[in-house]
């Protein structure tokens, strides 16, 4: 399979996600009203299900390399898909988190699935530069989003966001089964016991570099996520801004993630992956200095919005050389490996953006701060990272197994 047509496909497995996190926010307004809660706690919902994102990738990643990519990729789909129409049924915020929960497991399946399938075709340079295809045509979930979402509440109110969804992972499962699994190069089976597959963990979590390369990944996750869970405040409270409005500069996130994904790739031909992550890193570090300086001084809109959607942006280079760094070193373990990466980002991540949502109030200082704060961790990580040449000198992993 060629590598356009397996990015793809891969492309809008992984655009899911996305999809589930971002449709529904310009909907928080009228689920706070629909609801008789305030609008900060509809951002629980947006937490519980990345949480649960996180953790079960865990369960899911171990019993892909056991049981084999498809079984858990379309069963995942199938779990997200029901969970998604009953989400649009819930009459309360407590059901609606439930089913986001349910409906996470089922993202998770699908979520840890993609890496594991990359890892499984390709590795090193070739991985990342696949990895940063995929991410340019998953762009598109994300920036269209808010937009779906906004056209669904013209046409009706927020439960259809959730059928869309559903329908959408139902058309997904049967492109996947007839384009994608069919032509996909055979991988050697993990025939160990399940029990073992779990202790297959600590291989991961002993190898120092890929376990520096998932913290940069939780850091960096962790101040997009920031901004996503607040963004609806940001814009439409703060700024008073129209529905329309915040669709447009949320795309616009998407369109310069899009835009430094696409000078990444040729970037690749000529330095290695590692240094181009270290250096996106800090050049997001330093726009979210300089938001946390406009935000401190009242600064206007269009300045806030330019730093937000540049330090956003840099996710574009930075998630597709960090994810082929993290994964490089385990060719067998690719699913635990992805599980470990994604459990730990989405978790942390939930949990990081559940608290800023407790504490941060109605200031938007205190949100700018925390994201600031998870990109400066990163920057310290990133500016530890081992240079290519040291990596095959740290391939210690997978002998045991």
């Amino acid at each position: 399979m060629s590598h356009f047509k397996l990015a793809l496909l891969l492309g809008m497995t992984v655009a899911l996600g996305p999809l589930a996190l971002d449709a529904y926010l310009p909907a928080f307004p009228d689920i706070a009203d629909g609801f008789g809660i305030p609008h900060s706690d509809v951002g629980l919902t947006l937490s519980a299900y990345v949480a649960t994102l996180g953790l079960a990738q865990l369960v899911g990643g171990p019993l892909s390399d056991r049981y084999g990519r498809r079984m858990i990729l379309l069963g995942g789909l199938a779990i997200f898909s029901g969970a998604g129409v009953m989400v649009a049924q819930a009459g309360s915020l407590m059901e609606m988190s439930v089913w986001r929960v349910i409906q996470g497991v089922g993202g998770a399946f699908c979520a840890v699935s993609v890496p594991a399938i990359v890892r499984d075709q390709v590795s090193g340079q070739d991985a990342a530069r696949l990895f940063g295809l995929i991410g340019l045509i998953m762009f598109i979930a994300p920036a269209a989003a808010p937009t779906l979402g906004s056209f669904m509440l013209a046409l009706g109110d927020w439960h259809w966001i959730f059928v869309v969804l559903a329908a959408y992972a139902v058309f997904l499962a049967m492109v996947l089964q007839l384009a994608l699994f069919p032509k996909l190069t055979p991988r050697p089976p993990v025939t160990t016991p399940v029990s073992t597959l779990v202790t297959n963990y600590v291989l991961v979590l002993r190898h120092t570099t890929t376990m520096r390369f998932i913290g940069i990944q939780v850091l960096c996750f962790s101040a997009m996520l920031l901004f996503i869970t607040h963004s609806s405040f940001i814009y439409q409270e703060h700024f008073e801004l129209s529905s329309s409005t915040f669709s447009m500069l949320f795309a616009a996130n998407i369109a310069f993630m899009a835009t430094l994904n696409l000078i990444n790739r040729p970037l690749l031909r000529r330095f290695s992956s590692v240094v181009l992550l270290r250096v996106q890193v800090l050049l997001q570090c330093l726009a979210l200095i300089g938001l946390v300086t406009v935000v401190a001084l009242d600064g206007p809109l269009w300045a806030v919005a330019a730093l937000i959607i540049t330090s956003i942006g840099f996710q574009g280079g930075i998630v597709p050389n960090n994810l082929a760094n993290a994964l490089d070193f385990f060719p067998h373990l690719g699913g635990t490996a992805a599980a470990l990466l994604g459990a730990s980002q989405f978790t942390l991540a939930g949990v990081i953006s559940a608290l800023s949502s407790a504490f941060a109030g109605d200031s938007l200082l205190p949100i700018v701060a925390s994201m600031l704060a998870c990109s400066a961790g990163a920057a310290l990580l990133a500016l530890g990272a081992p240079k290519a040449v040291w990596r095959e000198k740290a391939r210690l992993t997978e002998a045991d197994t």
